[in-house]
């Protein structure tokens, strides 16, 4: 997922974590994520949203990890595909949201970040705050608090 972005000179610029669930381009803010890390034993957490795949452990503190898959309402991941967890702060809680790959950090000009269209599902629409449009494709940027307000009624896809 190597994509070259132009961004004009004197432009604002917002940078973005590129990652993938199945064919989509999401963008988490940089300031957002902490931490890339790969693949990762998940301990299941009884009664648990269906959302959280469980907990890990990082550098000695607990990480809620967040199928984002299920979070999206997309087809759930194969057995035995592998993942990445892309690690954010909310609140002072670690979460680890569990994606199938991640890409380049993207700086993008403030000018070209769109609102979300109207067309995307109302899941997809709920959980993103606008996008980019790259060469070939959209990228959709997430809204990390709402993605992890996993008490709030999500509509579904």
């Amino acid at each position: 997922m190597n994509a070259a972005v132009a961004v004009s000179t004197g432009a604002d610029i917002q940078g973005v974590v590129s990652i993938r669930l199945g064919e989509q381009t999401f963008g988490v803010p940089v300031m957002k994520a902490q931490d890339i890390i790969a693949q990762v034993a998940i301990n299941a957490i009884p009664l648990a949203p269906v959302e959280v795949a469980g907990s890990l452990n990082l550098r000695g503190r607990i990480v809620t990890a967040i199928d984002m898959r299920r979070r999206l309402n997309m087809p759930a991941r194969h057995e035995g595909e592998s993942f990445m967890c892309v690690i954010v702060e909310r609140s002072g809680e670690l979460y680890a949201l569990l994606v199938d790959d991640v890409g380049d950090v993207l700086w993008l000009a403030d000018d070209t970040f769109e609102p979300t269209p109207v067309t995307l599902s109302a899941c997809w629409r709920a959980l993103c705050s606008g996008l980019y449009r790259l060469p070939g494709e959209l990228l959709l940027v997430l809204d990390v608090d709402k993605v992890l307000s996993l008490n709030a009624a999500v509509p579904a896809a």
